[in-house]
C-alpha cells in the first residue's frame, strides 16, 4: 500500500502543477487541503486523476470532499472501487 501511496502522491503533484512541493512534502495522513491549499480547479484536477487512472467518478461533492481530504483515504477509495 505505501508504495501505492508514493505513487498516488506522484500523480497529485503532476495533476495539480505543484512544481515546489515534493512528495515528502505531503503528508499521506494530513488534511491534503490544507497543506497544498487547492482551489476549486485543483479539486476538478484531482476528480479528473481519478477518472483518468483509476475509472472512478466522485459525483457528490459532500462525498468528494471526504475522499479528497486525505491522500490515504484516496488511495483505500481507489484500491476499494478501481475498475
Amino acid at each position: 500500500m505505501e508504495e501505492f501511496i508514493l505513487n498516488l502522491k506522484k500523480q497529485i503533484l503532476q495533476a495539480l502543477n505543484l512544481e515546489k512541493i515534493t512528495m515528502e512534502d505531503i503528508d499521506t495522513d494530513a488534511r491534503l487541503f490544507e497543506g497544498l491549499g487547492p482551489d476549486s480547479i485543483d479539486v476538478l484536477d484531482l476528480n479528473i486523476l481519478l477518472e483518468k487512472n483509476y475509472g472512478l467518478k466522485i459525483h457528490a461533492a459532500e462525498k468528494g470532499k471526504k475522499l479528497l481530504c486525505y491522500v490515504r483515504t484516496m488511495a483505500e477509495y481507489i484500491n476499494i472501487n478501481k475498475k
